[in-house]
């Protein structure tokens, strides 16, 4: 596996933390996060990386910002991601097994880094169930694909 792990100013605490845990993991990764403590926009950083996810260059994505909401508004505006906003365990693993979520989003203002570390791992650590679950996401996918095609008042 590889992750892209991204956040703006807001989030630089946690995403070093979940840093540690990649490399503890051994896990393979790249950070395309912003490296500044002033203020930056998050769409910049969660655009960009979204794309690269949705393209295949990275299995998953992390991003992080202060509460983890811009970021997950940005990164699902692309097409072909599933971007979860978490801040509790429970919700990481469902959103693996029923969800397929392939991007993580986190708020470093919400969650603590200890927190951030668990979601982080149980996240990576869960795997998709498939069955029934797949047929959804694959619904939503069908609609995503067909979603410029319609008029406003076809939905």
């Amino acid at each position: 596996m590889n992750v892209l792990i991204t956040g703006d100013h807001a989030g630089m605490t946690i995403r070093n933390e979940v840093i540690k845990l990649l490399d503890e993991l051994n896990i393979a990764y790249e950070d395309a996060g912003c490296s500044c403590e002033h203020s930056v926009d998050y769409p910049d950083y969660a655009l960009p990386a979204a794309e690269r996810v949705a393209r295949g260059e990275f299995d998953r994505g992390i991003f992080i910002c202060g509460t983890g909401i811009g970021m997950s508004i940005s990164a699902n505006k692309v097409k072909g991601i599933r971007c979860a906003l978490v801040s509790d365990v429970y919700s990481a693993k469902l959103t693996r097994q029923h969800n397929d979520s392939n991007v993580l989003a986190m708020g470093e203002r919400v969650i603590g880094p200890g927190l951030a570390r668990d979601i982080a791992k149980t996240w990576l650590e869960t795997e998709f169930e498939g069955g029934r679950h797949a047929d959804r996401i694959g619904k939503v996918s069908a609609y995503e694909a067909e979603w410029p095609k319609q008029e406003a008042g076809d939905l």
